[in-house]
């Protein structure tokens, strides 16, 4: 019972919180409620016993995806004095959904040790599977075994692109480019060669 009031509040929240997502108006805002969007599907996971995609939902989206999201939000032109004087007016709201999250957790944690939902089966069933070890145990046991050489290929690929990518971006450029810098020629300027004071006449230019 506890399994099923837990997916239905995690289901619920997830659905809201897209919905806010669209229907609010500041886009910080729209990107806070993803955030909680994402928290409410990794607790979905964790039911369903997919605990290592539920860290994932977490790290990557949540702990990347949504916070570059965020800061690319707040480039945008937005009044912040507007945002700060609405702090009052929001904060009731801002307890009432850290209240949501803590009931969640408290039931998702009841409803994971209780044992998962089973897909596919009656409301409320119990994972009876009776697997020796958890979700995460067993992709880092499958990892690290049977898929060891690959999994270190793929991270030797991974780390051979780094290598280019920084490579690509610190090569020579020839004289002139504007990306060239020369780090020994900046520090030889001397302060008259930095600025120079230009002193045009009336209804004439200035040549650069």
């Amino acid at each position: 019972m506890i399994q099923t009031l837990a997916f239905y509040l995690f289901a619920f929240m997830v659905i809201a919180s897209a919905v806010m997502v669209i229907m609010a108006r500041n886009p910080v805002h729209s990107v806070l409620w993803l955030i909680l969007a994402f928290f409410n599907a990794a607790g979905l996971m964790v039911l369903l016993g997919a605990e290592f995609i539920a860290m994932l939902l977490v790290i990557v989206y949540v702990g990347a995806v949504a916070v570059l999201f965020l800061f690319v939000v707040m480039m945008l032109d937005i009044d912040f004095a507007e945002l700060r004087a609405g702090f009052v007016r929001n904060f009731p709201l801002g307890l009432l959904v850290a209240l949501i999250l803590f009931v969640e957790l408290f039931v998702g944690l009841v409803a994971h040790n209780a044992g998962g939902l089973v897909p596919g089966s009656a409301a409320g069933a119990i994972d009876t599977s009776g697997a020796s070890m958890s979700n995460i145990e067993a992709f880092g046991a499958l990892f690290f075994e049977r898929y060891i050489f690959l999994f270190e290929a793929a991270g030797m690929i991974l780390l051979v692109a780094m290598i280019g990518a920084i490579v690509l971006t610190h090569r020579q450029r020839p004289d002139g480019a504007r990306s060239h810098q020369n780090v020994g020629k900046q520090v030889r300027r001397r302060p008259g060669e930095a600025t120079v004071m230009k002193q045009p006449g009336v209804g004439q230019g200035v040549e650069l």
